[in-house]
């Protein structure tokens, strides 16, 4: 699958909430988790390969191996609590890393592609991650909230990604 680049449209709008799952999600699913491993990713949301559906991929057990594969589907933020500061990237903004200040704990409520709904708690870097995300299916980057002094110094760059994402180039 291709990866969208900053400055894609899809990448800056709110995505469309799933009602029903649709034939050939499983497909999807693992098509993302290929293209996310290709990339040494740990994240990543429907719309960064072009899908206007609301859900990401996650698998941080390299990092954390009590986390595995997961699937969040229309993921909502119910409760978030502490702070963290932690270094952050993107398969969307290759070659940028930044600070970013986040909730340290979410509790998410989300469904999974068996159609089960549930609500957890999760702390460190899988709360760090599941906000990254989420905030891709909001048209949100994690650039978007790092320090407007910050983001100057990175202009330059991010207008190249656009232009190239704009051009459709990877």
């Amino acid at each position: 699958m291709k990866i969208y680049l900053y400055g894609s449209p899809i990448l800056e709008k709110k995505v469309k909430d799933i009602d029903k799952i649709p034939d050939g999600f499983d497909k999807i699913i693992k098509e993302m988790f290929e293209t996310m491993y290709e990339n040494i990713g740990i994240g990543l949301s429907a719309n960064q390969v072009g899908l206007d559906m609301s859900f990401f991929i996650t698998d941080i057990s390299v990092h954390e191996p009590e986390y595995k594969r997961m699937v969040f589907i229309n993921p909502q933020i119910v409760y978030s609590e502490g702070e963290s500061e932690i270094e952050e990237g993107c398969l969307s903004i290759p070659g940028i890393r930044s600070n970013v200040i986040r909730p340290d704990t979410v509790i998410v409520r989300y469904k999974t592609p068996e159609g089960e709904e549930k609500e957890e708690r999760f702390s460190g870097l899988m709360a760090r991650v599941i906000q990254h995300e989420i905030d891709h299916l909001n048209g949100i980057y994690f650039v978007d909230r790092i320090s407007p002094l910050k983001k100057s110094f990175l202009a330059s760059r991010l207008k190249r990604l656009k232009e190239k994402a704009l051009r459709g180039e990877l």
